[in-house]
């Protein structure tokens, strides 16, 4: 009965389409395991086969720019504007998402460093052997300014991990770095690690996520559905507990 139940919500949330059989994103890594869900739940509820590839912002807009075919695009929001006014997305399908801060993660079980104020953090940062964070990317690019704005750059210098952005979160996982510091939404649903907290507001910054629709979508209404329901109010509970907050520009 339960069952039931929920296959009838779902049909509910994403109504039955007909038309494209497929749909593919190219979508940033920060909003990776929200992307997943609600793309899992459209697949499910629609027949429609998403098909996601994840990079960097920087990397999904040159792809974009150079031409390669997608349906959808989920990135942060000055970069999806950049690509409507390339003519790349179609200006009347930009959905905003919601909006995340920099979060901070530990191997499972380690002891949880205090992150709550700037001085905590900081000293947080200085008892790490290595901490992890996305080479290219905005919440990489905001971090490594942010260990200059410490004035501990000196001192994290060979503490520092850059990684490529689909593998930076896993390898406090594997041990390899005690700590990571990225946009929070990386963090959930890494097999491994533990989201301890959001970085101090004083040292926050927050990173938008938008979807839009590709000008050379094979089924538009269809990717367009797709977006939309990214954004929508029913999916703001999921979005949620992976540390995405709604928002409004």
């Amino acid at each position: 009965m339960r069952m039931v139940q929920a296959a009838a919500a779902a049909l509910m949330f994403f109504p039955v389409l007909a038309g494209a059989s497929e749909i593919k994103i190219l979508s940033g890594n920060g909003g990776r395991v929200a992307v997943l869900e609600m793309s899992e739940r459209f697949e499910k509820a629609t027949g429609t086969k998403v098909n996601i590839d994840f990079a960097v912002n920087p990397q999904v807009r040159k792809r974009v720019l150079d031409g390669e075919a997608f349906d959808v695009a989920v990135l942060n929001p000055p970069v999806l504007d950049e690509l409507i006014k390339a003519g790349k997305i179609k200006p009347d399908s930009r959905v905003v998402i919601g909006r995340i801060g920099i979060g901070v993660g530990i191997k499972q079980g380690a002891p949880r460093p205090d992150i709550s104020t700037p001085a905590a953090f900081k000293k947080a940062l200085l008892t790490a052997k290595k901490v992890a964070y996305p080479e290219e990317g905005a919440s990489g690019i905001y971090f490594a300014n942010l260990v200059k704005t410490l004035g501990i750059e000196n001192e994290m210098k060979d503490r520092l991990m850059p990684m490529p952005g689909e593998y930076n979160v896993e390898v406090v996982a594997d041990g390899a770095a005690d700590m990571v510091v990225v946009v929070a939404s990386r963090i959930y649903g890494v097999k491994g690690v533990e989201m301890i907290g959001l970085l101090p507001n004083e040292l926050q910054t927050w990173i938008g996520f938008a979807a839009g629709v590709s000008t050379q979508a094979k089924d538009p209404e269809t990717a367009l559905k797709l977006a939309k329901t990214m954004g929508s109010k029913d999916a703001e509970a999921f979005l949620r507990q992976v540390g995405i907050e709604p928002f409004v520009e």
